[in-house]
């Protein structure tokens, strides 16, 4: 497997490129995974990865990271705004908190659902 970070801390600057361009491409009203932006990217194992890229976004690219979220539908721990955004674009929530990914989701398998 090819190796996405620089170094130990630091993610490729090509591996986070091509995050962010997926991440773009997320129509509002709809949710995507981390887990599907990694299996867009043809790398179905870096999930976490995906994650440490979106952590890291900076902010002059104002991408809309809010509409990535688990493969549960669970959203950003500590970030109480991401919620409030989603409801505004339409996305639906199941009584558990998570958003309906069977309603919102993108992605995938899912992209030409909704």
């Amino acid at each position: 497997m090819k190796d996405f970070k620089q170094n130990r801390t630091t993610l490729s600057e090509e591996f986070c490129r091509n995050v962010y361009a997926v991440v773009r491409e997320i129509p509002a009203g709809k949710v995507t995974t981390y887990g599907d932006i990694a299996a867009l990217l043809g790398l179905p194992q870096c999930s976490r990865l995906v994650g440490r890229a979106l952590k890291q976004v900076p902010q002059a690219l104002a991408l809309p990271c809010h509409r990535v979220v688990n493969a549960a539908g669970r959203l950003t721990p500590g970030w109480q705004e991401q919620r409030e955004i989603l409801l505004a674009e339409g996305i639906s929530f199941r009584a558990n908190g998570c958003v309906d990914m069977k309603e919102c989701r993108w992605g995938l398998t899912n992209s030409l659902k909704c």
